[in-house]
């Protein structure tokens, strides 16, 4: 029995190579040739690639060494399965951008993840699929010696890229790809809406054709010479250097001025692609120096290292929406940014204006209140309820906007934003970390009680308006609306007898992509030059005249995307309970003014006949529905702002320990007004940062 049990013994790197290239040379008869270097490959790949510092070769290398045959046979193998590969389409189209349909993208390399593509047999690519088919290959595979690497190369007698420019050689390889990517960038940089970005190319050759005539001559050279690569002190060389860093900046100014003009998702893709396809032409071009001899050698290892790297990133998802979104993030953001400055109170007299426009939010959302516990009287579908309640929201929501008041949890994703950007400019960027962290502590304490206060004015205010309005129905109609809802109505405000957490936390998440619509909508306008368009409407000029037109777009430009927004926030707040009944799911919303004006409510329903309990649970679910409101949307603003301005969020640490210890040492001034005018001159310099960059 225990022989039967008897465990099979663990191959070796010797085991393995003297099966497959000893003297049976068994390699010649298995049915996949490609199955001694996978093989090989896993006895090599580490198992926990992130605890490894170095990938060490040394025992393949050593039985090298010691045994000419298996060394002989290793060779004959290598040379036979990689003779003629292609490989130009891993240089041109490996880990960088296909297409610039976003969506089609994503989802056809999460596809790819589960089921990859499989290129022709005659190619590398397919060699390396099957090989290298783990997508962190690419990262363990860096960490092997360049040395030993080296040696391998030695004794296995590669020869160099440089020695032939037949079809299908490596150089050759090399070559077609980089004319292709060159190919492919001219044509994608003369497209209309990316030269838009960049008008002060307008009266200037393209670099992008100055570089594509300049490598073809470089190419023609290489081809026609004996050597076949140029010299790193070339001047044609520099040239080319020189031509590609004027190409670069001509991407880097499109990107830049996407705060001027607007960008969207369809041009960032387009120039995130020229820029990825710049970076692997800046690698190609090196590859055609050689300054010493040991070069070719050196040169040839490093393209096989970027083949495999390259290779394994193709289906790279997160690398993918991470570069792909941090642009449209930021610029989402800085228009936050700028809408959130107004949030911002520093004096009594602002702060005490934040509370009156706080009130009139309240006054609104009690009616809201009132409006949709009669709304639910409606005899109607899931769905049906679900269009009452999101237009009664949405009608509200622009209503408090256009009137100028306040909804307290609408602030944190504007705020955060702003105070992301008081990181990336002057407050963080001036004076001592100690004076510059102390300087953001204080704007966040003027963050915190602005909300504070909002808060505040819409809960006494949302509380009253409700209590007037159902009594009002009771006293005209003798009709008590909550009578049968009461209970629930109290219930769902209960942290302990109910999901109300949770359902808090949903509208945190509505909150923030509310946000997120606004700036997007602001970014989307901008870049289709939609204020420009009205103002110069022919139709419009002709009838409404010159200037009520300006005062049209003028109108357009500073209330759309706020309408908009404010609009799909009561969509998404008031179809979420639908849609959780449909789905069998206890999902819906709970927000902090809206609880208190459900409060007073019940208690009407009720006719005030509720126990303590009940009542203790209510008020204090009312303040924790405000804080997890509070938390989860400026908690989401935070990241995203942190993400779009590549800001680490190491820098959070530092951050909050400053606001702890100004807490500690002032802890009044996060709820009222105590600083003086001039206590921090950096502070000031930020608020006032929008003011003095227009002028």
């Amino acid at each position: 029995m225990k022989a039967f049990f008897k465990a099979k013994p663990k191959p070796t790197i010797a085991g393995l190579l003297t099966e497959f290239f000893g003297e049976a040379q068994s390699w010649r008869e298995t049915n996949d040739r490609l199955e001694p270097l996978v093989e090989l490959i896993r006895l090599i790949r580490p198992l926990k690639i992130k605890n490894v510092q170095r990938v060490d070769l040394q025992e393949i290398i050593l039985f090298l060494k010691e045994n000419y045959l298996c060394r002989q046979q290793f060779f004959i193998y290598l040379k036979e399965i990689l003779k003629d590969k292609k490989f130009n389409k891993i240089l041109a189209d490996a880990a960088i951008l296909q297409d610039v349909d976003f969506i089609f993208e994503v989802k056809k390399r999460i596809f790819a993840k589960f089921l990859p593509y499989q290129p022709q047999k005659d190619t590398l690519e397919y060699i390396l699929n099957q090989v290298f088919y783990l997508a962190n290959d690419g990262i363990w595979i860096n960490k092997i010696p360049l040395s030993q690497l080296g040696e391998l190369y030695n004794l296995l007698r590669f020869k160099s890229i440089y020695e032939s420019i037949e079809p299908n050689s490596v150089l050759s390889e090399l070559l077609v790809s980089m004319h292709l990517i060159t190919q492919r960038i001219s044509g994608r940089a003369m497209e209309t809406d990316v030269i838009k970005m960049v008008p002060e190319f307008d009266d200037l050759e393209s670099p992008f054709s100055a570089f594509e005539k300049e490598l073809f001559l470089i190419e023609e050279r290489i081809r026609s010479s004996d050597r076949h690569y140029i010299a790193s002190d070339d001047l044609s060389y520099a040239q080319l250097l020189v031509l590609h860093k004027q190409c670069v900046e001509f991407v880097d100014k499109a990107f830049h001025n996407s705060s001027k003009y607007g960008i969207s998702l369809r041009v960032n893709q387009n120039l995130l692609k020229i820029r990825q396809q710049l970076e692997r032409l800046k690698f190609l071009i090196s590859l055609l120096t050689v300054g010493k001899e040991k070069d070719k050698k050196n040169n040839g290892i490093i393209l096989a290292l970027r083949l495999i790297k390259f290779n394994c990133y193709k289906n790279n998802v997160r690398k993918f929406i991470g570069e792909s979104t941090q642009l449209i993030s930021y610029e989402i953001t800085q228009h936050t940014a700028k809408t959130g400055e107004h949030y911002i109170t520093e004096s009594r007299k602002e702060y005490y204006k934040m509370f009156k426009t706080a009130l009139g939010g309240g006054f609104i959302v009690g009616i809201l209140c009132v409006i949709k516990v009669l709304l639910s009287k409606a005899d109607t579908s899931f769905f049906g309820h679900a269009f009452l309640y999101s237009m009664n929201y949405a009608f509200g929501f622009i209503a408090i906007y256009l009137l100028g008041f306040t909804l307290a949890t609408k602030q944190p994703a504007m705020t955060a934003s702003a105070l992301i950007k008081a990181l990336e400019e002057g407050v963080i960027k001036k004076g001592k970390d100690a004076e510059k962290y102390k300087a953001f502590a204080i704007l966040f304490a003027r963050v915190f009680r602005s909300q504070f206060i909002a808060f505040v004015g819409n809960v006494i205010m949302a509380f009253p308006v409700s209590l007037l309005g159902i009594w009002l129905i009771d006293y005209f109609l003798n009709y008590n609306i909550a009578a049968s809802k009461w209970e629930s109505l109290l219930i769902d405000l209960s942290p302990i007898h109910s999901l109300a957490i949770f359902h808090a936390a949903i509208a945190g998440v509505f909150l923030f992509l509310s946000g997120i619509i606004s700036g997007s909508i602001a970014n989307r306008d901008k870049h289709n030059q939609v204020y420009f368009r009205i103002t110069e409407h022919p139709f419009l000029k002709r009838n409404l005249g010159k200037t009520k037109t300006l005062k049209l777009a003028k109108l357009y430009e500073k209330r759309w995307a706020g309408i908009i927004s404010n609009f799909w926030f009561g969509i998404f707040m008031g179809s979420t309970a639908s849609i959780g009944l449909f789905l069998g799911l206890n999902l819906d919303i709970r927000h902090i003014t809206f609880g208190s004006g459900n409060l007073a409510l019940a208690l009407y329903g009720a006719n005030y006949n509720v126990s303590d309990a009940m009542l203790f649970w209510g008020v204090f679910g009312i303040g924790i529905i405000g804080l997890v409101n509070f938390m989860v949307s400026f908690s989401l603003s935070m990241g995203l702002a942190f993400r779009s301005r590549a800001i680490s969020l190491y820098e959070l640490r530092f951050v909050t320990v400053s606001i702890w210890n100004h807490f500690k040492s002032s802890p009044v001034s996060f709820f009222f007004p105590t600083e003086k005018k001039a206590k921090s001159v950096v502070v000031e310099n930020y608020l006032n940062f929008e003011d003095r960059k227009n002028s």
